[in-house]
């Protein structure tokens, strides 16, 4: 039972790991000793912090723009000539686009729903050779999709194509995790709540105090919130779940 959370050399990739809620699982995984490559669309940035991880840990960063499918199957084939065996992949990449209903444009339902939606399920199935060549009966290997709580309830702000593809994101999940059952491949989502991101500063900035009022536990997300909840799924805490939707938004979807 002492390593019930243990992640130590596993290799885990992370997409949209340069930032927000990604930087925090990946970092996560590196300070608890797996290897961790991260993956986002601009390659500069990624590869400045895979170098500010890599002083916690080992991190590496591959650079892909994972909104097309040929983007998501050469994320594949560069990740198999480092870890042709993977133990997990968090799908943490997306987009969101906010709008009047009057002013919503059909460009933001393509953009967000190709990189939130369709980047999951092209990059875990490009990567199914790998997944399985670290899986087992007894530790299976992990997919982890990252949805959201406005993807259980209806959204405070005007973000159809985005709250809308996220439940998308969480009924795939359901549909993988049957599918890949026989494989030894568990599959997950974490539905978080409102954390401290890019995606979320302006709206943090905006309505913070208001936000935090809607938050039963009265706080927004700490790093250290979404990390534990991926290294557990991920560990052999985890082994047993498959087709859970988790959500950690301080009790926003469970108690109102």
């Amino acid at each position: 039972m002492k390593q019930l959370f243990d992640v130590g050399g596993k290799a885990v990739l992370v997409t949209g790991g340069s930032s927000g809620i990604g930087r925090m699982i990946a970092q996560g995984f590196v300070e608890n000793g797996a290897r961790v490559t991260i993956s986002s669309r601009k390659a500069d940035v990624c590869e400045v912090v895979a170098a500010e991880l890599s002083k916690l840990g080992s991190c590496v960063a591959l650079p892909a723009d994972l909104s097309t499918e040929a983007g998501c199957i050469g994320l594949a084939r560069e990740l198999a000539e480092r870890e042709p065996a993977l133990h997990v992949l968090v799908n943490n990449a997306g987009a969101a686009w906010g709008a009047p209903l009057e002013e919503y444009p059909d460009a933001a339902w393509d953009k967000v729903l190709a990189l939130n939606v369709k980047s999951v399920f092209h990059l875990t199935r490009a990567l199914l050779p790998q997944l399985e060549a670290a899986a087992s009966e007894e530790d299976p290997a992990r997919v982890i999709n990252i949805g959201s709580v406005d993807g259980i309830q209806v959204p405070l702000l005007e973000t159809y194509a985005y709250s809308s593809s996220k439940a998308a994101v969480h009924h795939l999940t359901r549909v993988l995790a049957r599918r890949l059952a026989p494989k030894h491949i568990t599959v997950n989502a974490i539905a978080p709540g409102p954390f401290e991101s890019k995606m979320m500063a302006a709206t943090l900035e905006r309505f913070g105090d208001a936000l935090r009022d809607t938050v039963p536990l009265r706080r927004i997300g700490r790093p250290e919130d979404m990390a534990g909840v991926a290294i557990f799924l991920a560990s052999q805490a985890g082994a047993y779940l498959t087709g859970a939707v988790v959500p950690v938004d301080g009790g926003i979807s469970t108690t109102k």
